[in-house]
């Protein structure tokens, strides 16, 4: 990575542990539909970075989101699991240009987008809500809050990277 890449990260990872820590994590419609944009770091993190600093920011990351939440590793949890398959949900939805490293996530088509924030989202909420329920007698509310708060997830998220990438 270069230096502006770097530096780009860094402010990426703390304006979003802020934003979710001090804004985000307030909001809370009809009990179970939380916003969780942190995640978006996982998402831009460079497709030719180092998977070994992402699996570790991510765990960074989630940590301090747990630390302010008072959640005890949920979110570091989810973080690093999808961190560690983000290459395997490229591939899949990319296909042959993840391969040979010619992403442009503002510049691919809307379906291959919509399909890798999808998968990254979906796959975190699962594992968080399990993971913060942890009991199998609330299941259909652990799914209930993972099919709403991914959806309203992924249209913040899908809403703020159009919006920045015609910034650009």
């Amino acid at each position: 990575m270069q230096n502006s890449e770097i530096l780009q990260n860094i402010i990426r990872f703390i304006g979003l542990a802020l934003l979710q820590v001090l804004l985000l994590n307030h909001i809370n419609f009809l009990g179970y539909i939380n916003p969780y944009l942190y995640i978006l770091f996982v998402l831009l993190f460079p497709f030719t970075g180092n998977r070994t600093l992402l699996i570790f920011l991510g765990f960074a990351l989630g940590l301090t989101i747990d630390m302010f939440s008072g959640t005890g590793g949920v979110h570091a949890a989810a973080t690093v699991l999808i961190a560690f398959i983000r290459p395997v949900l490229l591939k899949f939805s990319f296909g042959i240009s993840y391969e040979y490293n010619v992403i442009k996530l503002n510049q691919a088509p809307i379906n291959e987008r919509l399909l890798y924030i999808t998968g990254i989202v979906v796959i975190h909420h699962l594992v968080l809500f399990l993971l913060e329920t942890f009991n199998i007698s609330h299941i259909l509310l652990a799914l209930k809050a993972t099919l709403f708060s991914s959806i309203f997830s992924i249209l913040l998220i899908f809403s703020i990277l159009i919006l920045w990438g015609r910034k650009r």
